[in-house]
């Protein structure tokens, strides 16, 4: 398949798995580890494009379900697509609805043929029994809405197809495949179901796209907490020649345990050529530990969310609860080692006055916790040119945690690529 994607791995850590690399998009050339903000409805909450682009930001992620949703593809697609819409010249990755399958399962029923959602927005929601759409087949939608005086538009069947068309329309540079998603800690054959159906749709997806010159097609794994799975959906996954693969199917409650030695297992299968993206990942340990592991790419809502309620993140002891009584009269920056526009005028104790009260708090904090993120992974990506990542490693969990009280899981994982935390 063509692709729109360079990829040109630039140096490796002699002890761990990590990697920097460069990854040429249409709209921008992003250096990876990367992580990428959420602006699920083609705004990153509280936070401009253009303060977004001071924080030298590359690549932001928006989301195929909302946007195909509200306002829809058609009116993104006339307004230039969703660069020229929400006014970002730089690259975006655009998820594709697959994960709503968990987060909106009451309002969603799959099939082979795909996911049939009811719009969060519908003036009048279906309201059956047991909470859920009810076990009706695809062909019978039309009867369904019929026989509940529904509006067809407050309906969407996401089909592998239908996901492509509307990632098409909005442009992004990358796209991710329809996958079949359960919850992480689902058992049983459904878990089976929805790797190899995973696979089936990836196919229709690589069928439906034909932007190939300017749009790349990442596919995603499944196989929930299953080694053996897992390593059958690289394995026909990897088949498919695609730009790029996700690991799918994580950070959804699992044990971390179990989390990281999926994410190792997976990088272990995953071509060394391609980039590695795991879906979902933003707090601070978990990137340091993943990028650790072979991970290249990251997204979460969390530095943005965690804003609205107030919290900064910070390198020493890992978050600053701002609306707490200690910020009163404490004048200082979020962080005295930060460039961002809030470090360099609002000091905490503003921030405190302000925080969960006003709107600019929200925005204040979030662009600081937006800039910590974008920070830690160029401090990665230096350690690993300069050969110290794994020094780096051991000095920033120490920073997060002052008392040595490291996550066992933290532990066995960097432990695995030879990092040794405490020094035994």
């Amino acid at each position: 398949m063509k692709s729109a994607l360079k990829f040109v791995v630039e140096a490796e850590c002699g002890t761990t798995k990590a990697r920097v690399s460069s990854m040429t998009l249409p709209h921008s050339c992003v250096s990876t580890p990367v992580f990428m903000p959420v602006g699920t409805a083609a705004t990153l909450k509280g936070v401009l494009p253009e303060q977004l682009k001071a924080l030298s930001c590359q690549i932001m992620l928006s989301n195929t379900y909302h946007l195909g949703t509200r306002p829809g593809a058609d009116i993104v697609s006339d307004a230039g697509g969703v660069h020229n819409f929400m006014q970002w010249d730089r690259s975006v990755l655009t998820d594709s609805g697959g994960f709503q399958m968990v987060s909106l399962s009451k309002l969603s029923k799959v099939d082979e043929n795909g996911v049939l959602f009811q719009s969060p927005y519908a003036s009048r929601k279906l309201e059956p029994a047991d909470d859920k759409l009810p076990d009706v087949e695809m062909s019978n939608v039309d009867d369904l809405i019929a026989d509940n005086n529904l509006n067809s538009k407050d309906f969407l069947l996401m089909t592998p197809e239908e996901s492509i068309n509307i990632q098409t329309k909005l442009g992004a540079d990358i796209m991710m495949q329809l996958d079949d998603v359960v919850h992480v800690l689902t058992t049983g054959p459904r878990v089976e179901e929805a790797m190899w159906r995973s696979i089936r749709w990836l196919d229709r997806c690589i069928a439906a796209h034909k932007n190939t010159e300017k749009q790349n097609l990442f596919a995603i794994i499944q196989g929930g907490l299953q080694p053996d799975l897992r390593k059958i959906c690289c394995a026909e996954m990897t088949k498919r020649d695609l730009p790029g693969f996700a690991i799918g199917g994580l950070s959804g409650g699992e044990e971390k345990s179990d989390f990281w030695k999926i994410v190792s297992f997976c990088t272990d299968h995953l071509p060394k050529n391609k980039p590695r993206y795991c879906m979902g990942v933003g707090y601070a340990t978990d990137l340091v530990v993943c990028v650790a592991l072979g991970v290249d790419m990251f997204d979460c809502v969390f530095p943005t969310r965690t804003a609205r309620f107030g919290t900064a993140l910070v390198k020493s002891g890992g978050c600053l609860k701002l609306s707490q009584q200690q910020y009163q009269l404490d004048f200082a920056p979020i962080d005295d080692d930060c460039n961002c526009y809030t470090c360099k005028n609002y000091t905490r104790s503003y921030l405190h006055e302000v925080a969960c009260q006003e709107s600019c708090a929200s925005t204040l904090i979030s662009i600081h916790n937006v800039a910590f993120q974008l920070n830690l992974m160029e401090s990665m990506r230096n350690a690993i040119r300069s050969g110290t990542f794994p020094q780096f490693v051991c000095n920033f969990m120490a920073l997060q945690y002052p008392t040595e009280d490291y996550p066992q899981w933290a532990v066995d994982a960097l432990s695995s690529v030879g990092v040794n935390l405490k020094g035994v």
